[in-house]
């Protein structure tokens, strides 16, 4: 299982490493991009199963990521997890239209991480 952190926060992704590094009892590997360019290519190149996606990021956006993935789907099953400060119902339903399942907010709880890393692992 590998799983792609996108976010331009450093200590958002290190929270996130410290959270999966709980999932003992999974086997995953993490890659971390620090933007959304950088975040679209490591999709590209390393093909993750799930991808924990930020919205607001320098250079390009999560939203603008899943445009382009829509327009161009992976070849592979990946799963896309909107992690954001973006709350509004404006912003859920721009990711559900496009193809975005599970979008958590900032602050979240560490309990709604693991849920949903499981849920997706499960799957």
């Amino acid at each position: 299982m590998k799983i792609l952190i996108v976010d331009d926060e450093s200590l958002i992704r290190e929270l996130i490493l410290q959270i999966i590094d709980e999932l003992e009892d999974m086997d995953i590997e993490t890659i971390e991009a620090c933007d959304g360019v950088e975040g679209l290519e490591l999709i590209k190149k390393e093909k993750p199963d799930i991808v924990l996606l930020d919205i607001m990021m320098p250079k390009m956006s999560g939203f603008e990521i899943c445009r382009i993935l829509q327009k161009e789907p992976p070849s592979w099953d990946m799963k896309v997890v909107m992690l954001t400060a973006k709350g509004q119902e404006i912003d859920k339903q721009t990711a559900k239209e496009l193809g975005v399942k599970w979008y958590i907010t900032k602050p979240f709880k560490i309990d709604d991480i693991i849920k949903v890393l499981r849920e997706l692992t499960e799957v």
